[in-house]
């Protein structure tokens, strides 16, 4: 019995605490990842957001937990109090270290969240479109945050680091100045990234011209912005660049616009026939908003008349099928029915006399 007794004593104090510990953490481990996955399908059944990836926060999630379980037995694990100090500093720095992966997960997510939301919005919402471009610009800046915070967290938990960084703060202004000359582009991209996070010239979505080639704002970074043009090549623009020049945004606080059709006719033309013939164009098509269709003559020279054809469309796609139509179906109107009206070159020409021989 003493015997027994003896052996029971020595596989409590060599694998008994253990083993408790590495299963308490398992089943805490499994029972919080199930916890985790009915607290998702309680939110996938209440919001409706089902194209979420709620699958980010799963690894960061698993993380803390262990990392919450682990020091709450560590004190008693039978190991040395120098191995026993270095587990519990590894755990700090893992802690600091999950944490902001964990918060740099739920801002992304919470992203995904506001952009599937106003998704189901008109696609020209232009309040939507400033929505989705602050929550983008704002968990870009809080990502980089949440990174110098843990750098500066994880560096603080080492005495040597601590107490370098206590001998230099006396020289810290010169330092900073350094820096700053060194870094001055960073700070001034940085600086113009929040700054169109705030004032908005663009926002993601807004249809754009720059350096001559029309497009939409695909994604705005802190430093540069992608311009997806119309044949689906890719732009990429610093972010200075819309702080510094100027440039041309379609929509900024309407996707609505006007276009023009030219046409260049003989004198002959009657406007007000080919005023109705607009008028028909547009009213068989559903490019046009119904807002104005208009047509006047807007110069003329010693060879033809201008002929201007006004229109508008709910946006700029819209707006470019429609003046192509409007062109097409102007010119077969005057070609089929009123080819007179087509320009025309007059040439007078002086008969000449013949020489008097007497």
């Amino acid at each position: 019995m003493e015997t027994i007794i003896r052996f029971w004593n020595v596989l409590q104090g060599t694998y008994l605490i253990p083993a408790i510990i590495i299963l308490s953490t398992i089943v805490f481990f499994v029972g919080a990842n199930a916890l985790f996955k009915i607290v998702i399908k309680v939110i996938r059944s209440s919001i409706k957001v089902n194209s979420v990836s709620y699958e980010l926060m799963v690894w960061p999630f698993r993380l803390l937990v262990s990392l919450i379980v682990l020091p709450f037995f560590l004190h008693y694990v039978p190991i040395t109090p120098d191995v026993k100090e270095f587990l519990k500093h590894t755990l700090l720095i893992s802690s600091i270290i999950g944490i902001v992966w964990f918060m740099m997960r739920l801002f992304r997510l919470f992203e995904e969240f506001i952009l599937q939301h106003y998704s189901a919005k008109v696609k020209e919402n232009e309040s939507a479109r400033k929505i989705a471009t602050h929550v983008s610009l704002a968990r870009k800046i809080l990502n980089v945050i949440f990174v110098l915070i843990g750098i500066s967290g994880v560096l603080m938990t080492f005495d040597t680091v601590r107490q370098v960084g206590l001998s230099i703060l006396a020289s810290a202004g010169i330092a900073g100045v350094i820096l700053g000359f060194a870094a001055q582009k960073s700070l001034t991209t940085l600086i113009a990234g929040i700054q169109i996070a705030i004032t908005q010239p663009i926002s993601i979505g807004d249809v754009v011209v720059v350096e001559k080639e029309w497009g939409r704002i695909e994604d705005i970074t802190l430093t540069y912005v992608v311009v997806q043009l119309w044949d689906q090549r890719r732009l990429i623009v610093p972010i200075t660049w819309f702080i510094d020049r100027p440039f041309q945004n379609w929509s900024r606080t309407s996707s609505e616009l006007l276009g023009t059709v030219f046409l260049y006719m003989d004198y002959d033309i009657q406007p007000e026939t080919l005023r109705h013939e607009l008028e028909r164009i547009v009213t068989s098509t559903p490019l046009w908003d119904q807002r104005i269709a208009k047509m006047h003559v807007t110069n003329t020279s010693e060879k033809s008349v201008e002929m201007r054809a006004l229109v508008s469309a709910a946006n700029s796609s819209d707006l470019w099928e429609l003046r192509c139509l409007v062109r097409e179906q102007l010119i077969e109107f005057i070609r089929t029915s009123y080819p007179g009206w087509l320009p025309k070159v007059t040439m007078e020409m002086e008969q000449m006399r013949t020489p008097d021989k007497s």
